[in-house]
């Protein structure tokens, strides 16, 4: 499947969040107030 989404350009729609919002991404998923998938970008924590 995933060969299958590559060869076809399917993706899935994101939200990417910085690591720094995860108390607002917590909160907006409890105000069901999230139209796509959240991603936390861990590249900012040292």
């Amino acid at each position: 499947m995933l060969d299958f989404c590559a060869a076809e350009g399917i993706t899935a729609d994101i939200e990417l969040l910085p690591s720094a919002e995860v108390n607002d991404a917590l909160a907006r998923l409890g105000r069901n107030d999230v139209h796509y998938r959240f991603v936390l970008d861990m590249s900012d924590l040292d």
